[in-house]
C-alpha cells in the first residue's frame, strides 16, 4: 500500500456515508422481511383456501350422489305405481271381458 494517509475530515465523510448506506439497507430489508411476512401469509390462506375447495367438492360429490339416489328411488316407486295401476286396470277389463259373456268371476 502506498503511504497516502487520509486526512481526518475524508475518514469522517466516508464513515457518514457509510453510516447512510447501512441506513438504507437497513430500511429495504425491514421493507423486505414485511414482504416475505405478507407472502407467507398468503401461502397460508392460499392452502386454506385449497383444502376448503377439496373439502366443498366432497362434499359436492357426495350430495350429487344421494340427489341420484332419490331421483332413482322416486322414479322406482313411480315405475311400480304405474305397474299396479296397469294391472288393476288389465285385471278390471279382463273381469268386465268374463261377466259380459257369462263367465262368473
Amino acid at each position: 500500500m502506498g503511504e497516502n494517509p487520509i486526512s481526518r475530515e475524508e475518514h469522517e465523510e466516508f464513515r457518514r456515508r457509510l453510516e447512510a448506506e447501512n441506513k438504507r439497507v437497513d430500511a429495504r430489508l425491514k421493507l423486505l422481511e414485511g414482504k416475505v411476512e405478507q407472502i407467507g401469509a398468503i401461502t397460508v390462506s392460499i392452502e386454506r383456501l385449497a383444502t376448503n375447495m377439496e373439502n366443498m367438492a366432497k362434499e359436492q360429490k357426495e350430495q350429487g350422489e344421494r340427489l341420484e339416489s332419490l331421483e332413482g328411488r322416486d322414479g322406482a316407486m313411480w315405475r311400480t305405481v304405474s305397474s299396479y295401476i296397469a294391472t288393476a286396470i288389465v285385471g278390471a277389463v279382463v273381469a268386465f271381458i268374463l261377466a259380459n259373456i257369462g263367465i262368473g268371476v
